[in-house]
């Protein structure tokens, strides 16, 4: 099976390196010289809680994709549309593009570029990767890779777990995404506010501002159809305790990325504008990272100038 890896940040690279281990894998970027820095290595390397060097292909610019072929989107989400648009007229009737991507909609935004050309799923990973340079990444923390239910998941799964990505096919996706949205919506701005590794997202003193975005969530999530009885604080605190990795959105305001915010809370206090929900804690959120974002790397909520913290 030919993989085309498209986006080769933290989670495509670990992805790319690990799925080389079965198949032959192309990491596709956009920018020119990360492909050629690939190249040059003569792959990709993760390092960490993994030593591996693993023979990858790397391109700027892809000229065909076979048929059965598997693509696995792993860029930002505002990314998608830009990301898939030139694989359009190449994508044969059989290939699946599967979205490894955080927030809401992703999916969406690619089907309708692909406009039915191919099957698009929905996936989520759940493994903590940190970016260190082009084609070198650190595994932080293990996890598992959820596919969409449909006729290739089992197949796709399968794969995943042969090459010990920990495959699994959910039957219900819909609830999988917004426990995982969930879980970005507190740890991703908490962390990319203050700086500090996933696992402080633990701190008992935390629990009540915890509780107040996970409540937000949740009513909107009933105003989706997806009700939810477990205990979100208690699962956030169990099971990340323990992780020394970087949010995602913590590295992206670090290295003066745009980040994923509106994909996240954002898209939280859009659907709560929606059904009439107020979202205040989410939508503070949103504001603050996006005022942390404004002043760039290095940023901090100390050096938010005045007129920046007054969207507040």
């Amino acid at each position: 099976m030919q993989i085309l890896v498209v986006g080769a940040g933290a989670i495509g690279t670990w992805y790319a390196a690990k799925l080389a281990r079965a198949h032959h894998v192309t990491l596709v970027t956009r920018r020119p010289a990360h492909a050629e820095t690939i190249r040059a290595a003569g792959g990709v390397r993760v390092t960490g809680l993994e030593d591996v060097h693993a023979r990858v292909d790397a391109t700027a610019q892809v000229k065909a994709i076979e048929p059965g072929a598997l693509v696995v989107l792993t860029t930002k989400v505002y990314d998608s549309g830009d990301a898939v648009r030139p694989l359009a007229p190449l994508i044969p009737p059989d290939a699946a593009i599967l979205c490894l991507q955080n927030g809401l909609g992703g999916e969406r935004l690619v089907s309708d570029e692909i406009a039915g050309r191919c099957a698009v799923l929905r996936g989520i990973t759940n493994f903590g990767v940190i970016f260190v340079s082009p084609g070198v990444v650190t595994l932080k923390s293990r996890g598992d890779t959820v596919v969409e239910d449909s006729a290739r998941s089992a197949e796709l799964a399968e794969l995943f777990s042969r090459c010990d990505l920990a495959g699994r096919v959910s039957p219900d996706m819909r609830r999988e995404v917004w426990t995982k949205l969930i879980v970005n919506c507190v740890i991703n701005p908490l962390t990319a506010m203050t700086g500090m590794e996933v696992g402080w997202i633990a701190d008992a003193r935390l629990d009540r501002v915890k509780q107040r975005i996970i409540d937000e969530c949740v009513a909107v999530a009933a105003h989706e159809g997806i009700t939810f009885d477990q205990d979100f604080v208690r699962m956030l605190n169990e099971r990340y305790g323990p992780s020394r990795n970087l949010s995602s959105m913590y590295q992206d305001i670090a290295n003066g990325r745009r980040t994923e915010i509106d994909y996240m809370n954002g898209a939280v206090v859009e659907l709560g504008r929606r059904y009439d929900v107020p979202c205040p804690v989410n939508a503070g959120l949103v504001a603050i990272v996006k005022a942390l974002a404004d002043v760039g790397p290095g940023a901090s909520a100390s050096s938010i100038p005045p007129r920046a913290a007054g969207r507040l």
